[in-house]
């Protein structure tokens, strides 16, 4: 039977010193969380809601604007 990831894992660590484990932990520790911080993030798309109210915005630079993004609908 393969060796699954968590057993590879499981097997390099019994080779780790056991003064040495304070340092692995918090290696692995400080992994987990920013694996996990970086999947947890996608959420609130409303905290820059109303950053723009009462701005005015200029139609020939929204003009010019949209057309370099969409220059298939000035053709």
């Amino acid at each position: 039977m393969p060796l699954t990831y968590k057993d590879k894992i499981l097997k390099e660590l019994e080779e780790i010193p056991e003064e040495k484990m304070p340092k692995i932990y918090r290696i692995i520790h400080l992994l987990i969380a920013e694996l996990e911080s970086k999947t947890k993030k996608a959420g609130n798309r409303g905290s820059l809601k109303g950053i723009w109210k009462g701005c005015q915005i200029d139609e020939v630079l929204f003009h010019d604007a949209k057309k370099s993004l969409f220059p298939y609908e000035y053709k």
